[in-house]
């Protein structure tokens, strides 16, 4: 329960982000530049130490009720909440990505979904996220010098 309330605040956020930047009618980016700087930015997180701590803590759940266990309802309560900002932490910049891809673009959604699914859960999955953010840097960059 605590997980799906850390994604509930964070989707508010991600929507007051929406409504507060200029969006057209399908919900995607209109500013190369804004575009472009998101995708630089998501790719440098990529490369943090942040995201590789949520990583490995979303990566093993059992990993992390073994270590972190706390006894009792408001135990489970605060143990949900921390493993869902570990989790919702290391993914909230690719999720911020459907800014420049747009919103209601579901093969974007599907796309980022697989990545985030395989980031996860194959063995060399950091090794996956770090190259993905070279791309994505380069990819900032080119929408940038294309805008």
């Amino acid at each position: 329960m605590p997980q799906m309330q850390i994604w509930g605040a964070l989707d508010l956020l991600l929507l007051f982000v929406m409504w507060a930047v200029m969006m057209v009618a399908m919900m995607v980016n209109t500013s190369s530049i804004l575009g472009g700087l998101l995708l630089i930015a998501a790719g440098i997180f990529q490369w943090t130490p942040l995201k590789q701590a949520g990583l490995v803590n979303c990566r093993s759940p059992l990993g992390f009720l073994m270590s972190e266990w706390r006894e009792g309802k408001l135990g489970a309560f605060l143990m949900g909440l921390e493993h869902g900002t570990y989790c919702a932490g290391c993914c909230w910049f690719l999720m911020a990505l459907l800014f420049v891809a747009g919103v209601m673009n579901l093969l974007w959604v599907a796309t980022i979904t697989a990545f985030v699914l395989v980031e996860k859960v194959i063995p060399r999955g950091d090794l996956v996220g770090r190259v993905a953010g070279g791309v994505l840097v380069l990819a900032g960059i080119v929408v940038i010098a294309g805008g």
